[in-house]
C-alpha cells in the first residue's frame, strides 16, 4: 500500500513538473529578450552608480587635503605668533617684562583663537562635503535599485504575456 501511494505521489509530481516546463518557443524568446534588455539596463545603472561614487570619493579626498592644508597653515601662523610674542618678552627691559609678558599672553591667546576658528571652519567644510558625497552615493544607489526593480517588472510582464 505504501509503495502504491509513493508511486502515485511521484507520478503526480512528475506530471506537474512536465506541465510547467511545456512553453512555446515564442514565449521563451520574448522572455529571453526582456531579460537581456533588463540585464543591460541594470549594468548601465550600476556603472553610473560606480561613477557617481568615485566622483563623490574624489570630492571627499580633495576636501580632506584642503582641510589638512588649512589646518597646517593655521597651526604655522599660531606658532609664528607664539615665537614673536616670546621674542618680544625676551627683548623687553627687566622693568617692562611683566607688561611684555601680559601682552605676549594676549597675543598668544588671540593666535590660538584664530587658529581654532580656522580649524573649525575647515572641519565644517569637510563635513559638509562628506555629507553631500554620502547623499550622492545614496541617491545613485536608489536609482540603481529603481532601474533593477523596473527591469524585473518588465521581465515579469513579458513572461505574463505568454
Amino acid at each position: 500500500m505504501n509503495k502504491l501511494i509513493a508511486t502515485l505521489i511521484a507520478g503526480l509530481f512528475a506530471t506537474a513538473a512536465s506541465a510547467q516546463t511545456a512553453t512555446t518557443p515564442a514565449a521563451n524568446n520574448a522572455v529571453v529578450k526582456a531579460e537581456a534588455k533588463a540585464e543591460k539596463e541594470v549594468v548601465k545603472a550600476e556603472a553610473k552608480e560606480v561613477k557617481k561614487a568615485a566622483k563623490a570619493d574624489e570630492k571627499v579626498n580633495k576636501a580632506v587635503a584642503k582641510a589638512n592644508e588649512k589646518k597646517a597653515e593655521a597651526h604655522a601662523d599660531a606658532v609664528k605668533a607664539h615665537a614673536n610674542a616670546v621674542e618680544k618678552v625676551a627683548k623687553a627691559d627687566p622693568e617692562d617684562r611683566a607688561k611684555a609678558v601680559a601682552k605676549a599672553e594676549e597675543k598668544i591667546a588671540d593666535a590660538n583663537l584664530k587658529a581654532d576658528k580656522k580649524f573649525i571652519k575647515a572641519d565644517e567644510k569637510l563635513l559638509k562635503t562628506q555629507v553631500d558625497a554620502a547623499a550622492d552615493k545614496a541617491t545613485a544607489a536608489a536609482k540603481t535599485e529603481q532601474v533593477r526593480a523596473e527591469a524585473t517588472a518588465d521581465v515579469h510582464k513579458a513572461a505574463a504575456k505568454h
